[in-house]
């Protein structure tokens, strides 16, 4: 049967997030489903520009960015919604779009993803319904359909989990040999045993867990002298103030190094440049980085009370850790750099990464689901 697929987000291409990694994948994978049944795939983008787009990702005919202009997205996507039989909404913050194009086209089959924070929330009444009137709301993790289920007492049924996926653009390393130029920039040897930490450093999303880091160097130092701690990531000037403040309170100016902004065509150098990812952290929906560091084999500490545990499927692939336990953070990270991974170990978690979180696979799991068919 021929199908009109359209999905409709905030942001894409513009920004490197990881809702934004999650869509361009999700877009990837709709436009080769879509490619392969003759079907009909668009991607319109509310905040993206029309030469935002990477062409890798889809052509230029699949895509519309509409420059923040918002009321002439609500009308067109409405327009859209008259002609198409599957629409996915990427982000709840357009909630109101799915309800018009239920009510503009019953038969439409309407699918929401269901990311993390956004909906572990208490929701406007708008929100609400649409989460009873929507099709399918395609979870990122477990630990999310939990939360949807629970808090806002959605039909479990049409709660579906598909974990986040690596970016098949994404070149996983070959060789595990720490990259000179980033030791040289960061003034690091090969003596150095590496915690390196990539997030959004914002002052309104404390959540991370990289201060929790900071706070149990100086014990770590004891015992690993020669540890330095990669903190690298986008921060805000407030954010800037506090870690620097921290860092100061808690005498480690010489193992943290905080490197801000790293473009991702340079992130596989810095998972391969660690000998360990950490990131505690309490709210990740799913958290992309993690399957990203694995995928370059570098094992991670995560949170065990989020969506992380989906990413390191329930302790086989990574560790995970009490976020709000120092002593048990401390003793992790202790372990995994008095014995740090050999090349053997590293490209090992590298195949088994990649075998469970390809686009290949990801790509099959959407078409069951377009498909009508059971996710195995």
């Amino acid at each position: 049967m021929y199908k009109r697929i359209v999905l409709l987000t905030l942001q894409t291409f513009s920004t490197t997030g990881g809702i934004q990694k999650m869509t361009r994948t999700l877009a990837h994978s709709l436009k080769t489903v879509a490619a392969q049944h003759n079907w009909d795939f668009k991607l319109w983008s509310v905040y993206d520009k029309d030469e935002d787009l990477m062409p890798q990702y889809l052509s230029p005919n699949s895509f519309k960015g509409f420059n923040a202009k918002r009321s002439s997205f609500v009308v067109k996507a409405a327009k859209l919604a008259q002609s198409s039989d599957v629409i996915i909404i990427s982000h709840i913050n357009m909630a109101v779009i799915g309800l018009f194009a239920k009510i503009i086209n019953p038969k439409c089959q309407v699918w929401l993803i269901a990311h993390g924070i956004e909906v572990w929330r208490p929701l406007s009444s708008a929100r609400k319904l649409f989460l009873k009137k929507c099709d399918k709301i395609i979870c990122v993790s477990n630990f999310t359909r939990g939360e949807v289920i629970r808090l806002h007492k959605a039909n479990a049924d049409k709660c579906l989990v598909l974990n986040n996926t690596i970016d098949s653009f994404m070149i996983p390393p070959v060789s595990f040999i720490k990259p000179k130029h980033l030791q040289e920039k960061y003034h690091l040897t090969d003596d150095n045993l590496v915690l390196f930490t990539l997030a959004r450093l914002a002052a309104t999303e404390q959540y991370k867990g990289y201060e929790q880091v900071i706070k149990v160097l100086n014990k770590l130092r004891h015992s690993i002298p020669n540890i330095k701690y990669v903190l690298s990531g986008q921060y805000d000037d407030a954010e800037e103030a506090r870690i620097k403040q921290l860092v100061k309170a808690c005498r480690v100016e010489d193992i943290v190094i905080l490197t801000g902004f790293v473009d991702e065509r340079e992130l596989a150098d810095h998972f391969v440049l660690a000998d360990l990812f950490v990131l505690p952290s309490k709210k990740e929906g799913f958290g992309i980085v993690f399957i990203e560091a694995m995928s370059c084999g570098l094992p991670v500490i995560c949170g065990n009370v989020d969506g992380s545990m989906d990413a390191i499927r329930n302790g086989e692939l990574g560790k995970a850790v009490n976020p709000d336990d120092l002593e048990e953070l401390q003793n992790a990270i202790e372990t995994y750099l008095k014995t740090p991974l050999t090349v053997k170990d590293r490209q090992h978690l590298q195949q088994l990464c990649l075998q469970y979180f390809n686009q290949d696979n990801y790509t099959n799991k959407l078409q069951q689901l377009l498909m009508h068919e059971p996710v195995s």
